[in-house]
């Protein structure tokens, strides 16, 4: 029985209406496997039967994939380590929209918010701002800073979407921001846009020039469908164009522009950059700081030219201009300049040989390669150290570690042979 109120009768307990027009009137059975949405995680073999998808096998296929890629051109790419992102988040109502569950506004932010951690970590000397589009307007949400934390949370206060998208009006701002970047400064845009349209003030292909001029990578992923303002934009500033076909591809596409992409020829320039290494305040010490402009209490950094206080590093000295970075950050900076080669993929037929038996386990966790349980590749061998290595070994060497544990045994092992001769 209806009461007119909004709410229903049934059996004694009163149900909300509302609540079932927001979840689509399943029942809780079903709400749970549409969450879920584990018919996505199946495929059919050979004989009509279904069986789960070999996530794990597929993710190692496609790392390879895009590490071959990669690595056929790295000895003659240039590539920018410091570098200068706005991500730009479209806040239109089409990013509400539930096609990614609970919506995609929820999955930009999750994702974004691991992005921006793992950009730092590969890219310790560059820095970050936000810039979001709502109501035809783009308003900067955060400046160029180094601290994640900042960036991180001012976004997830700001997730109210509404009105419509402009694409003009986000290059133009973006393209004020850029302009006052160091020549030195690799200037890029990320784009994440939700709509199907785009409402401008006035031409944008003027816009896009203005960019290009400026020497601004523009690149987007779009979580709608592909449209040709969008792909035109990336073209001729140099970027990438994609759009997400679901959450976990969109987790992929944003995380690959988190290593340094290579510098376009016309783009690249080559300075010499001044930078300090600032001292380390002691632990309740008071003093002012530079860049809150009020008294900070507890551990900064002090500029060597200017004394200034800074609260974190990497940044710019808001006194002298000076560029303050740590030692770990350049040794984190130096693996981009000469990358790991890719490991050799090895057939199981070679894993069989018994003259290789003692190399059936991975040199790296000890795990044996033929008990691993991949189908795709079992496993890789350094081409140097002739090592061998499971495929989560592969990822963790040229993603983390960024050196090969089979060469540095063989060096420490020759430096203490030395050593005792």
């Amino acid at each position: 029985m209806n009461n007119g109120a909004g709410k229903r009768i049934n059996g004694g307990v009163e149900e909300d209406d509302d609540e079932d027009d927001v979840n689509g009137g399943l029942d809780a059975w079903e709400r749970t496997y549409t969450d879920e949405r584990s018919w996505e995680s199946l495929q059919e073999d050979e004989s009509g039967m279904l069986r789960p998808i070999e996530n794990q096998a597929l993710y190692h296929s496609q790392y390879r994939r895009r590490l071959r890629s990669l690595s056929s051109t790295a000895a003659r790419i240039q590539k920018g380590l410091i570098r200068y992102l706005y991500i730009v988040i479209d806040l239109s109502r089409a990013a509400s929209e539930m096609d990614f569950r609970p919506s995609r506004i929820a999955v930009i932010a999750k994702h974004v918010e691991a992005f921006i951690r793992e950009f730092f970590y590969q890219n310790p000397l560059s820095q970050v701002g936000i810039v979001t589009i709502k109501d035809g307007v783009a308003s900067c949400l955060t400046d160029l800073g180094g601290s994640p934390e900042s960036h991180i949370n001012a976004l997830m206060k700001k997730l109210e979407c509404s009105g419509d998208s402009s694409l003009q009006n986000a290059l133009d701002l973006v393209d004020g921001y850029l302009n006052q970047i160091p020549s030195y400064g690799h200037r890029e845009v990320l784009l994440l846009y939700s709509a199907l349209s785009t409402c401008d003030p006035g031409d944008i292909m003027e816009t896009i020039q203005k960019c290009r001029k400026s020497k601004i990578r523009c690149s987007v992923i779009g979580l709608a469908a592909e449209m040709f303002i969008c792909k035109h934009l990336c073209q001729e500033t140099g970027g990438t164009y994609s759009v997400a076909l679901d959450e976990s591809h969109f987790k992929e596409l944003i995380l690959e522009h988190a290593p340094p992409p290579p510098a376009i020829a016309e783009f690249a320039v080559a300075n010499l950059i001044k930078m300090g290494f600032p001292q380390r305040a002691a632990e309740g010490s008071i003093s002012i700081c530079s860049c809150h402009k009020e008294a900070k209490v507890g551990a900064g950094y002090t500029c060597p030219r200017c004394k200034a206080r800074a609260c974190e590093l990497p940044t710019e000295c808001r006194v002298c201009g000076l560029t303050l970075v740590s030692s770990p950050h350049l040794a984190r900076s130096y693996h981009h300049l000469f990358p790991i080669a890719p490991l050799d993929e090895v057939p199981s037929s070679r894993l069989n040989d018994p003259i290789r038996k003692q190399q059936r386990n991975c040199f790296g966790c000890q795990q044996n390669l033929l008990n691993s349980g991949n189908k795709v590749g079992l496993a890789v061998v350094c081409p140097k150290c002739k090592r061998y290595f499971c495929l989560d070994c592969d990822i963790y060497i040229h993603e983390s570690l960024h050196n090969c544990p089979g060469c540095d045994s063989f060096r420490h092992s020759k430096a203490a042979a030395a050593n005792e001769d």
